[in-house]
């Protein structure tokens, strides 16, 4: 028969003869505890007939199981759940990295509430001043361009616009950043002129763009000459008479 101590549950096999028909006390050699043990079949004085030794093994091997693939879920949703926060966490360290290769994960960024920079560039040391031409107004904006990312970036556009008091844009131009690639940590200018400047322009707002963006600058309009034969001067002559 298996005896199974009601303390520790370990199981031993015992051989029935060992327990005598009256039953006998015996000691778990694990915990050190004792019980009671009475010979199969016979019914004990609280509790029913026992089920059969097999079928009690049988039931500690299924709750073995099941405790190990309740383990196995566990630690399979905690790696799948640590997986995610490592990919979480790193796609906020390096979003500057993710929007470069794919802009159009900016707009999640910024309705999460992170600040996106794919150009690594920062604007710095900018100087804006107004003067005049004669009598037209000229806007001139000129600053550095500070590369704040961990490698080589290729230098984009800037585009300077002028605001009105609204805050509606009134002109705008774009220029380069001098040179046109920058080391991790390395510093660009640019300098970008204005002219005929609106002078309702109060506000002058300044940003990064790609240099495919950049329009045309428009060609400036030449006059059509066209050709036209000339007056045939022969035949409006006419003699003087001859005295």
């Amino acid at each position: 028969m298996i005896l199974t101590c009601p303390s520790c549950e370990t199981q031993y096999f015992a051989d029935d003869s060992t327990i005598g028909e009256s039953g006998r006390t015996v000691k778990c050699a694990t915990c050190g505890h004792s019980w009671f043990v009475r010979p199969e079949g016979v019914a004990g004085h609280e509790h029913a007939a026992a089920p059969a030794a097999h079928e009690i093994y049988r039931e500690r091997v299924r709750e073995q199981r099941r405790r190990k693939s309740r383990f196995a879920a566990l630690v399979s949703w905690i790696v799948t759940a640590a997986v995610f926060f490592t990919l979480g966490l790193a796609a906020i360290i390096f979003r500057n990295d993710v929007v470069k290769f794919w802009p159009e994960s900016a707009t999640a960024y910024k309705r999460a509430g992170f600040s996106v920079n794919r150009f690594g560039l920062e604007f710095e040391n900018i100087e804006r001043s107004r003067t005049f031409n004669d009598t037209i107004p000229v806007v001139t904006v000129s600053g550095k361009a500070v590369n704040v990312a961990r490698s080589t970036v290729e230098t984009p556009a800037v585009r300077v616009s002028l605001m009105d008091e609204r805050g509606q844009q009134v002109a705008q131009k774009f220029g380069t950043i001098t040179p046109g690639e920058l080391d991790a940590g390395d510093t660009g200018t640019f300098r970008i002129v204005l002219e005929q400047a609106p002078m309702e322009s109060f506000e002058i707002e300044l940003s990064f763009v790609d240099r495919d963006d950049v329009p045309p600058e428009p060609q400036p309009e030449t006059e059509t000459v066209t050709d036209e034969p000339a007056p045939d001067t022969a035949d409006s002559e006419t003699e003087s008479p001859i005295e």
